[in-house]
């Protein structure tokens, strides 16, 4: 009996000591996919051991995906050294919606009448710039308007451009827009400021920093302007503007508290309503699994979700706000 017990723990600590080893080398995978690099050994082991939960948690919801317990699944990401609340100081934005009307030209809600086609992808276009990354700054408020603008921008033109989110980090703290830089904003705020300056500068001219700076705007190095805000109305139709299937909107929103979902649809009923988070939607489609959708631009680098990518639920209820709070720059 006791050798039966000796060989059971023996068998344990083989397995946890393997489990351990596995764990050790993903994470060094990781680091090094993710050009992980930390201040001291101390540092190091505190990431392992959050790494370590976190992939835990990714493999017990993924576990229950299979299921068909959860609606959408989870991967490693470049934030899976990050506790919750790390992620959320770090990346995620403070926004108020009590001053999201602000600056508003024209409140836009589209027909039901119109006849709309059952997909739309702007990337087939040629009018979506790369996925960008904000790093370590709480700015996707400003990578939501450029991105807008930015396909505003080739649909008006047919010209590609890439717009400086430095600049609206730096020039729209303070009166009149009161955007917090790193520390979070909204996009109407930043269009409106690219309406009233008279344009923005572009990103080769004005590069990104990630980090709070001060304004130097360069009046004769503009990449685009903006002439008027819409707010669009919409869940259940995307707007159509002819010749074209939709206008390209920035949005606010509610970000799971998962950073790592990949791969499904997100179909998540009991995300907030209380935004944190700003993205585009580049378009809209339906998932033989997953339903309905919107195609959702993160500004999290190409390693997030679908290459950068999310697809949020549609028409089912204004899941995570993701139509409480769009907007369009014509330009």
């Amino acid at each position: 009996m006791k050798a039966v017990i000796l060989i059971l723990v023996l068998v344990a600590v083989v397995n946890a000591t393997s489990l351990k080893n596995l764990l050790k080398d993903e994470f060094n995978s990781f680091k090094l996919k993710h050009h992980k690099i930390y201040k001291n050994a101390s540092e190091e082991l505190k990431r392992l051991q959050i790494f370590v939960e976190n992939k835990k948690l990714i493999d017990t919801h993924n576990k229950r995906y299979l299921a068909g317990e959860e609606s959408y699944k989870m991967g490693l990401n470049k934030f899976s050294d990050m506790t919750p609340e790390e992620f959320k100081t770090l990346v995620l934005t403070n926004l108020n919606p009590a001053d999201s009307q602000e600056g508003i030209d024209y409140i836009y809600n589209p027909s039901s009448l119109v006849n709309l086609p059952s997909s739309v992808d702007w990337r087939d276009w040629g009018a979506v710039n790369p996925v960008k990354n904000q790093g370590s700054c709480a700015s996707c408020w400003a990578f939501s308007a450029v991105g807008s603008l930015e396909s505003h921008h080739f649909i008006n033109s047919y010209q590609r451009v890439s717009l400086s989110e430095q600049n609206l980090v730096d020039c729209t703290s303070g009166y009149p827009y009161y955007n917090q830089g790193c520390s979070g904003g909204w996009p109407i705020e930043a269009l409106n400021y690219v309406r009233d300056n008279g344009g923005i500068n572009t990103a080769s001219y004005y590069p990104y920093e990630g980090q709070d700076n001060t304004c130097r705007y360069n009046k004769n190095n503009i990449g685009s302007k903006s002439l008027l805000l819409y707010k669009l109305l919409v869940e259940m139709k995307p707007h159509w503007h002819p010749p074209l299937p939709i206008r390209d909107p920035s949005r606010c929103v509610s970000m799971p508290p998962c950073s790592n979902i990949t791969k499904v649809v997100l179909n998540e009923p009991s995300c907030s309503q209380s935004v944190d988070h700003c993205v585009v939607v580049d378009g809209y489609g339906t998932d033989s699994v997953g339903g309905d959708y919107w195609l959702v631009r993160n500004s999290w680098g190409e390693y997030w979700g679908e290459n950068g990518y999310i697809r949020m639920a549609r028409n089912r209820n204004n899941q995570c706000a993701i139509a409480s709070y769009a907007i369009y720059p014509l330009v």
